[in-house]
Protein backbone atom coordinates (compact mmCIF):
# COMPACT_ATOMS: atom_id res chain seq x y z
CA UNK A 1 0.00 0.00 0.00
CA UNK A 2 1.31 3.14 -1.33
CA UNK A 3 0.81 6.19 1.44
CA UNK A 4 -0.57 9.50 -0.92
CA UNK A 5 2.16 11.35 0.27
CA UNK A 6 5.08 9.03 -0.97
CA UNK A 7 6.51 10.13 -3.78
CA UNK A 8 6.61 7.73 -7.10
CA UNK A 9 8.52 7.63 -10.33
CA UNK A 10 6.05 9.82 -11.84
CA UNK A 11 6.37 12.60 -9.50
CA UNK A 12 10.04 13.57 -10.52
CA UNK A 13 12.41 14.93 -13.58
CA UNK A 14 15.33 13.89 -14.79
CA UNK A 15 17.59 15.22 -17.23
CA UNK A 16 18.13 13.44 -20.41
CA UNK A 17 21.75 12.09 -21.52
CA UNK A 18 21.96 14.51 -24.15
CA UNK A 19 21.30 17.29 -21.98
CA UNK A 20 18.85 18.49 -24.30
CA UNK A 21 16.28 18.97 -21.99
CA UNK A 22 14.52 18.01 -18.43
CA UNK A 23 11.85 15.88 -18.77
CA UNK A 24 8.90 14.65 -16.52
CA UNK A 25 9.11 11.13 -16.05
CA UNK A 26 5.36 11.24 -15.46
CA UNK A 27 5.23 10.78 -19.51
CA UNK A 28 5.50 7.36 -18.26
CA UNK A 29 2.35 6.92 -16.15
CA UNK A 30 0.68 4.03 -17.09
CA UNK A 31 3.71 2.19 -18.36
CA UNK A 32 5.89 -0.65 -16.95
CA UNK A 33 9.42 0.21 -16.07
CA UNK A 34 12.96 -0.91 -16.03
CA UNK A 35 14.72 1.68 -14.78
CA UNK A 36 18.71 0.48 -14.81
CA UNK A 37 21.23 1.69 -13.28
CA UNK A 38 24.00 1.27 -15.92
CA UNK A 39 27.90 1.96 -15.98
CA UNK A 40 30.11 1.00 -19.30
CA UNK A 41 33.04 0.08 -17.16
CA UNK A 42 31.31 -2.12 -14.96
CA UNK A 43 31.27 -5.79 -15.32
CA UNK A 44 27.89 -6.01 -15.95
CA UNK A 45 27.57 -4.18 -18.67
CA UNK A 46 27.03 -7.20 -21.21
CA UNK A 47 23.50 -6.30 -19.90
CA UNK A 48 23.18 -3.30 -22.79
CA UNK A 49 23.15 -5.92 -25.15
CA UNK A 50 19.70 -6.92 -24.67
CA UNK A 51 17.92 -4.05 -22.81
CA UNK A 52 17.53 -2.75 -26.30
CA UNK A 53 15.82 -5.40 -27.74
CA UNK A 54 13.39 -5.95 -24.56
CA UNK A 55 12.53 -2.21 -24.63
CA UNK A 56 11.77 -2.59 -28.73
CA UNK A 57 10.07 -5.95 -28.26
CA UNK A 58 7.62 -4.79 -25.32
CA UNK A 59 7.05 -1.08 -26.30
CA UNK A 60 4.12 -1.78 -28.08
CA UNK A 61 2.41 -3.31 -25.03
CA UNK A 62 3.27 -0.60 -22.53
CA UNK A 63 6.76 -1.57 -21.85
CA UNK A 64 9.63 0.75 -21.37
CA UNK A 65 13.46 0.67 -19.96
CA UNK A 66 14.96 3.60 -18.90
CA UNK A 67 18.85 4.14 -18.22
CA UNK A 68 20.74 5.66 -15.44
CA UNK A 69 24.43 6.11 -15.81
CA UNK A 70 26.08 6.43 -12.26
CA UNK A 71 29.66 7.10 -11.60
CA UNK A 72 29.09 6.32 -7.45
CA UNK A 73 29.96 2.44 -7.58
CA UNK A 74 33.56 2.16 -8.16
CA UNK A 75 34.14 4.88 -10.37
CA UNK A 76 32.88 2.53 -12.80
CA UNK A 77 31.01 5.10 -15.31
CA UNK A 78 33.79 8.47 -15.38
CA UNK A 79 32.97 9.79 -18.74
CA UNK A 80 30.91 12.92 -19.65
CA UNK A 81 27.12 12.49 -20.81
CA UNK A 82 28.34 12.81 -24.65
CA UNK A 83 31.09 10.02 -23.71
CA UNK A 84 28.45 7.50 -22.27
CA UNK A 85 26.14 8.35 -24.94
CA UNK A 86 28.25 7.38 -27.68
CA UNK A 87 29.65 4.17 -25.92
CA UNK A 88 26.18 3.31 -25.74
CA UNK A 89 25.06 4.17 -29.26
CA UNK A 90 28.40 2.06 -30.72
CA UNK A 91 29.07 -0.37 -28.35
CA UNK A 92 24.59 -1.39 -28.08
CA UNK A 93 22.70 0.45 -30.03
CA UNK A 94 20.96 1.60 -27.03
CA UNK A 95 17.30 2.98 -27.93
CA UNK A 96 15.72 3.31 -24.72
CA UNK A 97 15.66 6.69 -23.16
CA UNK A 98 19.06 7.60 -20.90
CA UNK A 99 19.07 10.44 -18.00
CA UNK A 100 21.51 11.78 -15.80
Amino acid sequence: LVSESMPVLHDFQANSLGGRETQSLSRYAGRVLLVVNTASQCGFTPQYAGLPALHARFADRGFAVLGFPCNQFGAQEPGDAAAIAAFCERRFAVSFPMFV
